[in-house]
């Protein structure tokens, strides 16, 4: 994996010493994200340079060196990714002329982007990546990300400049990006823990959204930011909304045996691409069905055992080291655990700001930050189970959801709309039960009662003056319109926010902090349409979440091993709040530190402070979303000098 900076110019204005030192210093922030080599490549005529940080994977060899240029000349490209098809892409651009020096995806990306055009060269790419590509014949910058969003890019303005990078904190290296906070993004932030793209925390700035091309030249950079609405000039090259609405048209029409052989068949085939380096590979191992059945696939195609991680807690309800263990056992793998103590743990808690670089407060960041650095001991490459829970109604919250939006069509309108106005159904109301009924009774679809699900702050406005929250897919009331059952839409919701902009933004952060590459073969594109195409008796049956996975997953493992039901993979955030982390939240929850920031209510963070510290146990999750933006935001202002 990589990392990738640069910086384009309304008007070309520095000698091209100064424009690569620039760059350079933007790309040396990513250091982290690949510290085998580094380069840059800049065209002071032009006012644009690209800055590139490796870590070799595929072609350790000089020949894989960034930014490259194409066999003609016309492009630049500095690439952060893989293509896990790019020895078939290879052979079927070799046969029309093209010629390589190489064996790695950068070269045969450059040549298909020749052939095909940009557009056309993401279509037929099956990886995970983030570009910055210069056309020298048209003056313009691409970028592009994946169609899932395993890899992220961030751009923005800095003075008249465009920058971008793999990670904000590149684009903190450029002497004139002092860009604020944005307080409708933090308003984003408070409620679900992540900011989904295309939004970002600082002002004038962007995500570029999973599945999207843009286009820029020195005109869009003169324009400013005032004048960029990124879901307009965010060009979708794959549209998850319309594939899956593609595929629930047109469902597939096996039964389950055929289901699960043509499960086995697609997955079998996205792990075996993803085994594919020129360094060591491992698998990250948990008690779950989507883990255990990547490891399963991973060692039936190997014929060494594969390299298996666990993280364990002591004495907690987050343990799954016994399962894992008893995974490996019977699968073969060569096992490595590393039970966490609270001191462990706690050690990463004051390293989260600089390794997200945005306020971020799933509370897993601390577990996979951990299991990350044990597994960079032994491997470069690890495999994930990623994306199994969206894919085939793996939360518990699908269900809950299901039910109180069956509850609620038995309530009638005038009754509903009554209660709608009760203090608990419009405030910040928190935990299950009645509360949670509240936040759903004016509900005009599915996706209004999901949001509640999903919300952490439920009226994060109210926390944030002057705040607007933007709106996303989770303030859509039918995410997929009339299409699909009322499951797909949450599934789509999360496919398209909370799988890029917290699971996989959480492992991208955790893993390129020390090096290490994480590759999801449940998010192949292949088996992401053909699960989307699967009848939902195929997922949920008797009350069993991803049905057909466990069935695929019983072809490897005894049917004892399977019995146990996932804990997830969280952290026991009460219990550090109420010791070892008191003192520090206490810290940047007083009122005076809130007041410093000036960006949140201090009365209501102080009544859910004092409400948690008298046992009201269910506003754990509130405050460490505040302490996450509050010691985000410390860091932020230490790294400008402020």
């Amino acid at each position: 994996m990589c990392g990738l900076a640069g910086l384009l110019l309304a008007q070309p204005r520095l000698h091209g010493e100064e424009l690569a030192a620039r760059a350079r210093a933007m790309g040396a922030a990513l250091l982290h994200r690949g510290p085998d080599d580094s380069g840059v490549w800049f065209d002071a005529v032009a006012g644009v340079a690209l800055a590139h940080q490796r870590l070799s994977i595929q072609d350790l060899s000089p020949l894989g060196h960034q930014p490259m240029a194409s066999a003609d000349g016309r492009y630049v490209l500095a690439f952060n990714g893989e293509i896990y098809n790019f020895q078939g892409l290879r052979a079927a651009l070799a046969a029309v002329g093209h010629r390589f020096r190489g064996h790695g995806d950068t070269e045969v990306l450059l040549a298909a982007v020749s052939e095909w055009g940009v557009e056309e060269a993401l279509r037929q790419c099956n990886g995970m990546f983030a570009l910055a590509l210069w056309d020298r014949r048209e003056g313009c910058l691409w970028l592009a990300r994946d169609r899932v969003g395993k890899k992220p890019l961030y751009y923005g303005w800095a003075g008249d400049s465009l920058v971008f990078g793999s990670e904000l904190k590149a684009l903190w290296r450029h002497p004139a990006f002092s860009n604020g906070v944005d307080r409708d993004a933090l308003a984003l932030m408070l409620r679900l823990d992540y900011i989904p793209a295309p939004y970002c925390i600082h002002e004038r700035t962007f995500k570029l959204m999973p599945g999207c091309l843009l286009r820029l030249d020195a005109a869009a950079v003169a324009a400013g930011a005032a004048a960029h609405d990124p879901h307009r000039e965010q060009r979708r090259w794959w549209d998850a909304r319309e594939r899956m609405r593609a595929a629930i048209a047109q469902p597939f029409g096996g039964g389950e045996h055929e289901a699960a052989a043509r499960l086995d068949e697609l997955l079998r085939d996205a792990v075996g691409l993803r085994m594919v380096a020129d360094v060591p590979v491992g698998v990250f191992l948990s008690g779950g069905v989507d883990s255990a059945l990547v490891a399963a696939l991973m060692q039936a195609q190997s014929a060494t055992p594969v390299r298996s991680f666990t993280i364990g807690f002591r004495d907690s309800h987050y343990d799954e080291a016994p399962a894992a263990r008893e995974f490996a056992r019977h699968l073969g793998t060569t096992h490595t655990e590393f039970f966490v103590g609270d001191e462990d743990a706690l050690a990463v808690v004051p390293q989260l700001p600089v390794m997200f670089d945005e306020p971020f407060a799933d509370s897993s960041q601390v577990p996979t930050a951990l299991v990350c650095r044990l597994a960079r001991q032994d491997v470069t490459v690890a495999l994930t189970g990623d994306g199994g829970d969206e894919l085939f109604f793996g939360y518990t919250r699908y269900q809950r959801a299901l039910r109180n939006w069956r509850i609620l069509g038995w309530v009638p309108r005038p009754l509903r709309a009554g209660l709608s106005w009760l203090p608990g159904a419009r405030g910040e109301a928190h935990g299950g039960g009645l509360a949670m009924l509240l936040g759903e009774v004016g509900a005009r679809g599915i996706g209004d009662i999901y949001r509640n699900r999903v919300s952490c702050w439920r009226n994060p406005g109210a926390l944030v003056p002057g705040a607007c929250e933007p709106h996303t897919v989770y303030h859509e009331a039918a995410p997929l319109g009339a299409v699909g059952h009322d499951a797909d839409a949450m599934m789509y919701a999360d496919f398209a926010a909370y799988l890029p902009d917290d699971l996989l933004c959480k492992v991208d952060r955790a893993s390129m902090a020390v090096s290490l590459e994480a590759r999801a073969p449940l998010l192949d594109w292949r088996v992401v349409e053909f699960a989307w195409s699967l009848p939902m008796h195929m997922k949920l049956r008797e009350g069993t979440s991803k049905y057909l996975p466990r069935q695929l997953l019983r072809r490897y493992l005894p049917e004892n091993l399977l019995s146990g039901g996932k804990r997830g993979f969280g952290a026991p955030i009460w219990q550090w709040l109420r010791g070892e982390l008191g003192t520090w939240a206490g810290d940047l929850l007083a009122p005076q530190s809130l007041g410093h920031s000036g960006l949140l209510d201090p009365v209501r963070v102080g009544r859910a402070w004092d409400g948690f510290r008298r046992g009201q146990r269910r506003w754990h999750p509130n405050l460490w979303n505040v302490l996450m933006f509050q010691a985000w935001h410390a860091h932020w202002r230490a790294s400008r000098g402020y």
